[in-house]
């Protein structure tokens, strides 16, 4: 634990940096992810055909491992951010286009019914009532795809991606030497604690954003 300590107080200013680093590159790609799998989920939730066809490539990307789509990547996007971004938001897809077509499919019938029959047309229908609606299935999505890309991004470093994981790899070549262990451990520790730290801010989100009644 001594050791532990000294790296972590020796290094804190790194630290510091690569956490940023780490936590920019997930919001980023969750940003971007979030964006293109709702209008997907948009295009395709009354079709079973498209929703089906939609959710089954994204699921598909997902089995890639990756390292072998970051392998894939680095051809066309060279090293770094690039193919670490791209990487990130192909992951993050399926669970919240998922979540987005469940959330819309999910909506009352009763509701809509009622929403055209005041006269509102499909973009209104759908901005004002259908997507607030399914906004907890799609936060929920949101959450696992965070988790899931925070574990994702520490493999980033192989393509040499920003964040923590260059600093697990550093130590796990290191083993042997006095700081490997610590330098490896500290990396895997602040990720999980991010992963932490960024749920709790998904969660206060949807404490803001979704309506009492839905939330209750």
């Amino acid at each position: 634990m001594d050791a532990l300590w000294s790296f972590v107080v020796n290094r804190r200013e790194q630290l510091l940096v690569d956490s940023y680093l780490h936590v920019s590159a997930v919001v980023q790609s969750l940003v971007v992810a979030t964006l293109i799998a709702v209008a997907l989920g948009v295009l395709v939730y009354r079709s079973p055909l498209g929703s089906a066809a939609a959710t089954a490539t994204a699921g598909a990307i997902l089995t890639v491992p990756s390292f072998a789509l970051l392998g894939l990547l680095i051809p066309f996007l060279g090293l770094g951010v690039g193919p670490t971004i791209v990487a990130l938001v192909l992951y993050a897809l399926l669970p919240i286009l998922r979540n987005t077509v469940l959330g819309l499919s999910s909506v009352d019938p009763s509701v809509v019914d009622a929403a055209r029959g005041v006269g509102m047309n499909r973009l209104r229908l759908l901005t004002t009532i259908e997507l607030p609606l399914a906004w907890p299935a799609i936060l929920t999505g949101m959450r696992v795809s965070t988790q899931m890309i925070m574990g994702i991004l520490a493999l980033a470093a192989y393509a040499k991606g920003p964040g923590l994981g260059n600093l697990i790899f550093s130590g796990l070549s290191r083993l042997g030497s006095p700081n490997a262990v610590p330098q490896a451990l500290t990396g895997t520790v602040l990720i999980v604690v991010l992963a932490l730290v960024l749920d709790g801010v998904l969660l206060l989100l949807g404490r803001l954003t979704i309506s009492r009644g839905i939330r209750d």
